[in-house]
């Protein structure tokens, strides 16, 4: 069933107080107006190659892919008065790295396969744009649970770990960011697992990850991403304040038989 975003005047704005919307202080008067900005407000103030370009159909008559178009020409197709795509222009400002990334990889994958097929390579890099996560993490210990699918023991028995820094998150999937403007909706992301035991920094993760992406080494296959459930994050859902929640959720599943997750990026 296709998602459908509360509008402006719908909101209820407890959502933008909780994370992850509240780490958008940089973009808070966008997120909290009345009114969609502009596609030139979008644009203002951000020092990039790229600009975002209202999709019309004058636009589209060009006939490019959307990937593409924003590799020839620098031109983010967005649509007006759009959750999604609004989204989609605050990660490109905020992580323009990564961003860029995925798109000279999708672009190479459309010159290989076509317009018509997509190979697993271009499932995983559209995987993590749209729900991806970053979670740089400080020890072994807190992966290994995360592997086995210990909810409890990595959203619950490890708590203190969310606060103080030994493991870090950053939301980098628009889709995300858009379903969490429904409030307790439960929402799981596609992660990438970056291990720095010398102090998990999140700039030095998002370096590694743009070139692990640009390099082919990373998002050749959507068995790369782990399955992270944000709303056990503690203090990112009204209900994970109780243990049982772990227990009970939807979003909690079990390690499937036979799945193994890759070894997680390394910070050089």
């Amino acid at each position: 069933m296709r998602f459908v975003a509360p509008s402006r005047a719908a909101l209820d704005r407890g959502v933008l107080r909780r994370p992850p919307l509240a780490a958008w202080s940089e973009a808070a008067d966008w997120i909290t107006a009345t009114a969609f900005p502009s596609v030139a407000e979008l644009n203002r103030g951000w020092d990039q190659p790229w600009r975002f370009v209202e999709q019309t159909l004058q636009l589209l008559a060009d006939g490019l892919h959307y990937e593409t178009r924003i590799h020839a020409r620098a031109e983010i197709a967005t649509r007006a008065d759009n959750w999604h795509d609004f989204f989609n222009a605050l990660i490109w400002r905020r992580h323009a790295p990564v961003k860029a990334a995925l798109n000279r990889r999708q672009v190479a994958e459309i010159a290989r396969m076509g317009d018509k097929q997509r190979s697993r390579a271009q499932c995983a890099l559209t995987h993590f744009d749209e729900g991806g996560v970053i979670v740089v993490l400080r020890e072994p210990g807190l992966l290994a649970r995360w592997d086995a699918h210990d909810w409890r023991g990595l959203f619950w028995d490890a708590r203190e770990a969310w606060d103080d820094g030994r493991i870090r998150v950053e939301v980098f999937g628009h889709a995300l960011l858009e379903m969490a403007l429904v409030p307790d909706k439960l929402i799981t992301g596609k992660a990438v697992a970056v291990l720095d035991e010398n102090g998990a920094a999140m700039p030095a993760a998002l370096t590694a990850l743009a070139a692990a992406i640009d390099a082919g080494r990373l998002l050749n296959d959507p068995q790369e991403l782990r399955a992270l459930p944000i709303s056990g994050i503690p203090g990112w859902h009204a209900a994970n304040g109780d243990p049982a929640f772990y227990d009970a959720a939807e979003c909690f599943r079990p390690l499937r038989a036979g799945r193994v997750y890759p070894a997680p990026l390394r910070v050089p």
